[in-house]
């Protein structure tokens, strides 16, 4: 097995099940999500047909730390890890926004501002800035959470609260959290040598409290720069688009030829030991990884 790009489980008191473009989530009892996370890979809104040896197990592994370190901040979904690509938590209803923290103008916000725009979901920007420039503070730059098929769509503030996608209490209570949880992020990534450049985060609400769910500071939803390299997915963006493909109609995919997919599992690799200071110890992909893995699930929901 070269990576694991689905599953096909069916657990007691299962009420639904979802296929996101990276993770298989199910819903125990309305009340718990299982979420597995795959290797599969995606960039512009696009599933790749192959996937990334060991990027499921890093993905997880990241969040789960971070959700653990991030916890005196605020309450998170996460329950319990009982396998290296698992996690189980609680179900929240989530907020229809994500909220993305930018501390350098990189990415898709360069994209643009090289493009001519000078305002970034509401907020101005200076002219004269230069790719990876540094904000004197970070800024928020919120999207909508858009609808399967559909591409998330920059929001400001102003327009989260008056179409009443979020109270305005509510959003500047996540506002705040948000920009919290990206100074720890800064902070921790900061002694390991590293920049996290920009992140998102996404935010639901259990018993009418506020609580951080899905991943947080992994390299599918975060930037960082370690000695001039990027280690995020942004550099599969990039090659992307210097093949000719940046997930516009017409456009053919590139061939990732397998030297391509292991440079890539590379980078999950390098990040998680500059990130974790630890070295990478995988799961062995072999014929018992499905039936330990279920075994492990079951396990823990019959102590829930």
């Amino acid at each position: 097995m070269e990576s694991l790009l689905q599953t096909q489980f069916h657990f007691p008191g299962q009420t639904h099940f979802y296929k996101g473009k990276v993770r298989d989530v199910y819903t125990i009892n309305d009340r718990i999500l299982v979420m597995i996370t795959t290797d599969r890979i995606s960039a512009f809104d696009i599933v790749f047909p192959k996937g990334v040896k060991y990027k499921g197990q890093i993905l997880n592994k990241i969040a789960g730390q971070f959700l653990d370190i991030t916890s005196d901040i605020l309450p998170n979904w996460k329950i319990a890890s009982p396998h290296p690509m698992v996690t189980v938590g609680y179900k929240c209803e989530p907020f229809p926004v994500e909220m993305i923290v930018r501390g350098h103008l990189t990415g898709s916000a360069w994209r643009a501002y090289k493009a001519g725009e000078r305002t970034l979901c509401g907020i101005p920007l200076p002219e004269g800035m230069k790719e990876h420039q540094a904000f004197p503070t970070p800024i928020l730059t919120p999207t909508t959470k858009a609808e399967a098929g559909f591409h998330d769509q920059n929001i400001s503030r102003e327009e989260i609260i008056a179409q009443g996608l979020v109270k305005e209490e509510d959003y500047m209570q996540l506002e705040s959290y948000a920009l919290a949880l990206f100074e720890r992020g800064r902070q921790y990534a900061a002694e390991k040598g590293l920049t996290l450049v920009d992140t998102k985060y996404e935010f639901g609400k259990l018993d009418d409290q506020i609580f951080l769910i899905d991943e947080i500071h992994t390299p599918d939803s975060s930037r960082y720069f370690y000695e001039g390299r990027q280690l995020s997915k942004e550099f599969v963006r990039e090659w992307l688009m210097e093949n000719g493909f940046s997930g516009q109609p017409g456009e053919v995919m590139p061939t990732l030829t397998p030297p391509v997919l292991q440079s890539i599992s590379n980078r999950y690799i390098e990040l998680y030991e500059h990130l974790t200071g630890m070295p990478f110890a995988p799961v062995t992909y072999d014929n018992t990884l499905y039936d330990t893995m279920e075994g492990c699930i079951r396990n823990m929901l019959a102590r829930l």
